[in-house]
């Protein structure tokens, strides 16, 4: 049997979503593994939570893990915070 399509609209409890913004965001970093596994290829992912905490991935630690460019990442997750806000 196969599975209901959900409606993909805000959920409006609080806890429901950030559980499942938690489900979601590791969903997506296993899928972005696997692409770069796959695939050989480079992946890197920045995604920001409701409350603007900063979660990042990367298929190497080139791409995020340098101190010169996490530097970056923080001075850019700043300004896409304030343009967000």
């Amino acid at each position: 049997m196969a599975r209901q399509r959900i409606e993909i609209k805000k959920i409006a409890n609080t806890a429901a979503r950030q559980v499942t913004f938690s489900k979601r965001r590791r969903g997506l970093f296993k899928k972005a593994h696997e692409l770069s596994t796959l695939c050989d290829a480079e992946i890197a992912l920045i995604v920001f939570s409701a409350t603007g905490k900063l979660f990042k991935y990367s298929s190497t630690r080139l791409l995020i893990g340098s101190s010169s460019l996490s530097s970056s990442i923080h001075t850019l997750s700043l300004l896409l915070l304030h343009l967000v806000v």
